[in-house]
């Protein structure tokens, strides 16, 4: 028993870090990166949220022009639009966003498709991450390829929750 313990406690330790805040879903000594071939007119309109790894993601989310300038709109699949985050760009694919109640968050978009059908956005902090497409089903090599990119920015996708 005492040994079982001691090796518990060893394997413990050889968790990968997350968040330093304990609420983040990657190990953040992992290297994250931007996309290069985000375009942000072909990434504007609508996208669904088929993986996420909160349980709160919104259903779907759009890059908008707002009387803000752009920002990102979260609804739900009845089409209620309740959150407009403000975004500015910080780079190629990378915004720092403004969420309604003042917090802000960074949104990197770290891969999209040649098509710009499917496409994984999530930050360094690694406090969110999703899977969006341009429709609600299909594309399960795009969905493989999308689950792969956050595993390779150091998500933890055990903990990812793909919607059916």
């Amino acid at each position: 028993m005492k040994y079982a313990l001691l090796a518990l406690t060893l394997l413990a330790g050889c968790a990968a870090p997350l968040a330093k805040d304990g609420l983040g879903y990657r190990d953040t000594t992992a290297l994250i990166g931007a996309t290069a071939r985000y375009d942000a007119d072909r990434f504007a309109g609508a996208w669904v949220v088929r993986g996420s790894f909160a349980l709160d993601a919104p259903d779907r989310v759009a890059l908008v022009d707002s009387t803000g300038g752009p920002a990102f709109q979260l609804c739900d699949d009845a089409g209620t639009c309740e959150a407009l985050w403000l975004a500015t760009a910080t780079g190629q694919g990378r915004y720092a966003l403004t969420q309604p109640d003042g917090t802000p968050r960074d949104l990197w978009v770290l891969w999209v498709d040649e098509g710009f059908r499917t496409a994984v956005v999530g930050n360094p902090a690694g406090d969110f991450g999703w899977i969006l497409d341009r429709k609600p089903t299909g594309g399960a090599d795009r969905i493989t390829a999308a689950r792969e990119i956050l595993d390779f920015n150091g998500y933890d996708i055990s903990q990812l929750r793909m919607r059916k």
